[in-house]
């Protein structure tokens, strides 16, 4: 019962009700971009990306803008996913490669810019996230681009999935796969700038990651593992969130540990399954 309680006292708070509803929001964007980039092998642009948005809101805050960095960080994100997707299409450098430069780049250029600079911005927050002390004008923004990555999504589910799956075949029926790939780096790169306020730079890769991986031990259709992999997001999420509250631990971390016991039980559930059936 006191838990109980404790949980509708941490729902009674305006922010904490925010934080639910925008992480829920992002997190469910990132898990359906995570089953495409998880099958294309492209699961840790992700953090590469956050490693330029790092970088981006370090500049930011050096220059003393600190609360417009969401508008700052969006279109320049943007331009490096674009980059790097044609980097890796036009030259030898395979894309796990790319991937691995552009985000050790990003976070040493952030890291000695706020040095040198001798900002108070805590550092944490950007590594780490502090999806508590959002704004409510950020907050507002996450929400209408939330909704506007997941209709996307939606719209284009079709020629995603063609995409995703076999790229020539895609040409072979006209579909503009060039003009498709880059539609799924510009959501990613948004759906990341979001939730870099609530993971932070080193853990919002998990959100992508985990729950693709996690549904495909089970489910092996491509719109199963996708249904599955939005409702997990969502739901490991707000554990997460109360598990935070209840245990006075760090939201993105908690939010990560979730992720990972939903992985083991999975996991689990398909060893018995298949002991099961010899």
């Amino acid at each position: 019962m006191n838990a109980i309680a404790e949980i509708a006292r941490f729902l009674s708070y305006p922010f904490a009700v925010r934080a639910i509803v925008v992480g829920g929001a992002v997190s469910l964007c990132a898990a359906l971009l995570g089953v495409t980039l998880v099958l294309k092998r492209y699961s840790m642009i992700g953090d590469g990306l956050s490693h330029v948005g790092f970088a981006i809101f370090a500049v930011s805050a050096a220059l003393g803008t600190t609360g417009a960095e969401l508008y700052i960080a969006i279109p320049l994100v943007i331009a490096a996913a674009i980059g790097l997707l044609r980097l890796t299409e036009s030259s030898n450098v395979r894309g796990d490669a790319a991937i691995a430069i552009l985000s050790t780049l990003s976070l040493a250029v952030g890291y000695i810019i706020m040095y040198k600079a001798g900002t108070n911005v805590d550092v944490n927050s950007y590594m780490f996230g502090s999806i508590l002390a959002m704004s409510t004008a950020d907050v507002k923004m996450a929400a209408v681009l939330s909704v506007v990555v997941l209709g996307l999504f939606v719209f284009c589910y079709n020629k995603i999935f063609a995409v995703t799956f076999d790229e020539n075949f895609a040409k072979a029926t006209g579909v503009s796969v060039s003009s498709y790939n880059v539609l799924i780096a510009v959501l990613t790169a948004v759906t990341i700038v979001l939730g870099m306020r609530m993971m932070g730079a080193m853990l919002i890769s998990s959100l992508i990651i985990f729950p693709a991986l996690t549904s495909m031990r089970v489910f092996k259709s491509f719109k199963g593992v996708v249904w599955s992999s939005g409702i997990l997001s969502v739901i490991c999420f707000c554990i997460g969130m109360t598990a935070s509250y209840l245990c006075s631990t760090p939201a993105g971390a908690s939010v990560v540990l979730v992720n990972l016991a939903a992985f083991l039980l999975f996991t689990l559930f398909t060893i018995i399954r298949k002991n099961g059936r010899r």
